[in-house]
This record gives C-alpha cells, structure tokens and sequence, in this order.
C-alpha cells in the first residue's frame, strides 16, 4: 500500500499510521506536535496515550489523513479510518473540521471523496461503516451523498462525558 499524500482542489491530506503517528510524537517537540495535528493539551495526551498503550494488533490497525489547507497549510482537521479489520476488509471512518469556522465550506466533501476511494481501492476495503449521533444532518447528508446506507441505531454505543450515546449506524458497501 503507498503512502503518499492525497491532494484535492483545496487541501492536502496527509497520511498518519500508527508507525507515522509515533515517530512523530518522539521525535517533535510537544509544541510542533500540537501544531502539526491541531491539538490542545488534551489532544496531545490523548494521542500520547495511543502511542504508549499501542494503537495496532495482527488485525486492527489505523489509517488517517491530517487535512491540511493548501493555500496556508495550517491543519484544519482529521479524516480517516479506525477500528481497521485487515482479516475482514472492513473499516469504520471518522471525519472532523477542529473549527467551526471552516465548517459548511465543502471541506469534508472534498476530503471524504479522497479517502472513501482510497479506502476502497487502496486498502481493499469491502465495508466501510460510519456511526453517526442521531440527529447530525450535516454528518448525515454527507454519508448519504456517497452511497452510504443507515443501517439502525446501536443503542449506547458511545461513552460521551460519563454519558451512553446512541449512535446511527451507516454503511458503504464495496461494488468489486
């Protein structure tokens, strides 16, 4: 599988595995890690957590892009997969804007059509599921304008400020 950066009209996405993500939690400073991935104190620690704890088995594993704006190159956000299923061609995909400014201006349009096609032809993904809090049109809208299908809702599925979320389950099926 090639690693190298995706590019769209306006971004350039940037792909971090676990192996990537590591190298570069040690080897930066903690501030140009936070700036690299646009992450507050929090973020840092969390992401310290994942490279101290392990990220990866001989069957799940991670695979996302940071979505850097081409004409500034500031990070703007993340979009990719988790929960990777090597032995079962399967993958959850995840997608965020950490600023609500660049919210509704077509980013993650642009970077999800990237990404779901690498998912697919790349990665030889055959499912690619999205799980989605009842109620998120945008997030909605979006799965449905690929080809996504909801499929129900997990009931507490999510563990969100000591709280169970439901979550609106969505997939996309390979056509190979």
């Amino acid at each position: 599988m090639q690693l190298n950066d995706l590019v769209t009209t306006r971004l350039r996405l940037r792909p971090i595995t676990p192996a990537i993500l590591t190298e570069q939690f040690w080897n930066l400073s903690e501030a140009d890690f936070r700036k690299l991935f646009d992450v507050d104190t929090a973020g840092y620690e969390r992401y310290r957590g994942m490279v101290e704890k392990g990220m990866e088995t001989d069957r799940l594993s991670l695979l996302f892009f940071l979505l850097i704006d081409a004409a500034t190159g500031h990070t703007l956000g993340q979009c990719g997969y988790h929960s990777w299923n090597r032995f079962h061609d399967r993958a959850e995909v995840f997608y965020m804007l950490h600023h609500d400014a660049d919210k509704g201006n077509g980013y993650m349009k642009e970077a999800l059509q990237s990404v779901l096609a690498y998912g697919l032809e790349e990665m030889r993904l055959h499912r690619i599921e999205a799980f989605v809090k009842p109620g998120n049109i945008p997030s909605e809208k979006l799965l449905l304008h690929f080809g996504f299908r909801k499929e129900g809702t997990a009931r507490e599925h999510y563990l969100v400020d000591g709280v169970y979320e439901d979550s609106d389950c969505y997939s996309l099926l390979s056509t190979r």
